[in-house]
C-alpha cells in the first residue's frame, strides 16, 4: 500500500511596498479623518505600489523570498499558481511572468481569482494534487496591487485597501502535517456587492465603462459586512470538525484582514481569546488574495507560529466566496543556504533574466525571417496567408 502523502508548508515569504499612506494623508484626498477609518475598519495605514511595481514584480519578491526559506530551487517547482485579482494583464497569467522571473524551466502556471478568498482557493487545490502524487512542489501565491482599481473619491472604499503578496511554498511529505482539511464555498447571487463591473465580456473597455467609473472596485458595504460576520466564524469551525480537532487544539487563528469587527465577531463565535488572533490589519488594509499568507508570514517571523501548532486560515471575498483551512505547522526551523548559494541563485535569477530576453529576440528574428521568406515568395503557396483554394483566412504565422 503507497505511503500517505502530506502538502507541507515548507517555504514562506512576503512583500510590501516601501509607501505608505496614513489615514491622515486619505484625509487629504478625501472627505473621512483617522478617528472615522479607525473606528469603522481598524485600519491605520495601507502600502501603495509606485509606478514601477506591478503584481507580478510583488508575486516575484515574495516567491524568492518563499524559496529561499524552503531552500529550494526553482528548476525543482512542478507548478505555480498567482491568486490574484490584479494581474498584470488581463491575459496572460500573471504567473507565467512569475514562472519565466524565476526560471522555473519545469513548472506550469496558472492564475486564479476568488477575490479575498484566492490564495486559501489556490492552497487547497494545491494541497489536493500534491496529496495525489501528480506534482511534489507548487508555489502558491496571492498578491494584488488594489491601487490600481481604487475609486479614489469613494470613501466607502478607498480607505481600506492595500498592495503586497505573500507566497507559500508546498511540498511533498510523508510526515503527517501541512494542510488537513479545507472548505470552499461561494454565494454567487451576491456577486453585485463586491463587483468591478468594466473590463470584461459583460461592460468591455470602452469611454462608457470608463467614464461611468465601471473599472473601479464596487463595494455594498453593509452587506458584504453582514456576509463575512455570519460566514468567517462558520468555516473556521468547518474546517477545524472536519480535522477531527477542537478549538482548543488550535494554536493560532489567521483570517482575512478586512475588517476589525468582523475578526473580531469570528472570534467570538469561535470562542477564541484575542491573544490567539493574529491581526495586522492596522499596518497594510485590505490587500484581498495577498492578507491571508502576509499575515502568515509575520505570524512566524514574531514567533507566534512554531512547528507543530494548528493554524486555521479564514477568508471571504468576491463571488460572494468564502474559504477555510486548517495547517499544521510541521516544518523545521529555517534552513539557511551558505553564502555560495545565495551567490548561485542571484546568478540564476539574472541568468533567467537575460534567458527570457533572448528567447524574445530569437522569437522576433525567426518571425522577421519568415516574413522576408513570404515576401520573396518562397512560403507563398498559404502557409503565410492561409490561403485554401480562393479564400483567404486572414491568419499569418
Amino acid at each position: 500500500m503507497a505511503a500517505r502523502r502530506y502538502a507541507a508548508v515548507v517555504g514562506w515569504g512576503k512583500y510590501v511596498p516601501q509607501r505608505v499612506m496614513t489615514n491622515d494623508e486619505l484625509a487629504t484626498m478625501v472627505d473621512t479623518s483617522d478617528e472615522w477609518i479607525r473606528q469603522r475598519t481598524g485600519i491605520l495605514e495601507r502600502r501603495i505600489a509606485d509606478l514601477k511595481e506591478f503584481t507580478s514584480t510583488m508575486a516575484i519578491r515574495a516567491a524568492r523570498a518563499a524559496l529561499r526559506v524552503a531552500a529550494l530551487d526553482p528548476d525543482r517547482l512542478d507548478l505555480i499558481i498567482v491568486c490574484t485579482v490584479t494581474g498584470d494583464y488581463p491575459f496572460p497569467a500573471t504567473a507565467s511572468l512569475v514562472q519565466d522571473a524565476l526560471g522555473a524551466s519545469h513548472a506550469g502556471a496558472f492564475d486564479l481569482a476568488a477575490g479575498c478568498s484566492g490564495f486559501i482557493y489556490g492552497l487547497s487545490l494545491a494541497s489536493q494534487m500534491i496529496a495525489a502524487g501528480a506534482y511534489d512542489n507548487i508555489l502558491v501565491i496571492g498578491a494584488e496591487t488594489l491601487s490600481r482599481i481604487i475609486d479614489w473619491s469613494d470613501r466607502q472604499t478607498c480607505v481600506l485597501f492595500g498592495d503586497g503578496a505573500g507566497a507559500f511554498v508546498l511540498q511533498a511529505s510523508d510526515q503527517p502535517g501541512g494542510v488537513i482539511s479545507f472548505t470552499l464555498g461561494s454565494d454567487g447571487s451576491g456577486a453585485d456587492l463586491l463587483i468591478m463591473p468594466g473590463g470584461g465580456s459583460r461592460h468591455p473597455f470602452n469611454e462608457t465603462t470608463l467614464a461611468n467609473g465601471m473599472t473601479k472596485i464596487r463595494m455594498n458595504g453593509r452587506e458584504v459586512f453582514r456576509f463575512a460576520t455570519r460566514i468567517m466564524g462558520r468555516a473556521a469551525k468547518e474546517v477545524i470538525d472536519r480535522a477531527g480537532l477542537d478549538i482548543d487544539h488550535v494554536e493560532l487563528f489567521v483570517p482575512h484582514q478586512a475588517n476589525l469587527r468582523i475578526i473580531s465577531t469570528a472570534a467570538k463565535f469561535l470562542g477564541l481569546p484575542m491573544d490567539r488572533v493574529y491581526v495586522n490589519l492596522d499596518r497594510y488594509g485590505n490587500t484581498s488574495a495577498a492578507s491571508v499568507p502576509i499575515a502568515v508570514c509575520e505570524a512566524v517571523e514574531e514567533g507566534r507560529i512554531k512547528p507543530g501548532d494548528h493554524i486555521v486560515l479564514v477568508a471571504f471575498g468576491a463571488g460572494l466566496s468564502w474559504a477555510a483551512a486548517l495547517i499544521q505547522w510541521a516544518v523545521p526551523p529555517e534552513r539557511r543556504w551558505p553564502w555560495w548559494r545565495r551567490l548561485l541563485q542571484w546568478l540564476r535569477y539574472r541568468y533567467a533574466r537575460v534567458k527570457s530576453f533572448r528567447q524574445r529576440v530569437v522569437r522576433k528574428l525567426g518571425s522577421l525571417w519568415n516574413r522576408l521568406l513570404g515576401r520573396n515568395g518562397n512560403m507563398g503557396n498559404g502557409a503565410v496567408r492561409g490561403q485554401s483554394g480562393g479564400g483567404d483566412t486572414g491568419w499569418q504565422t
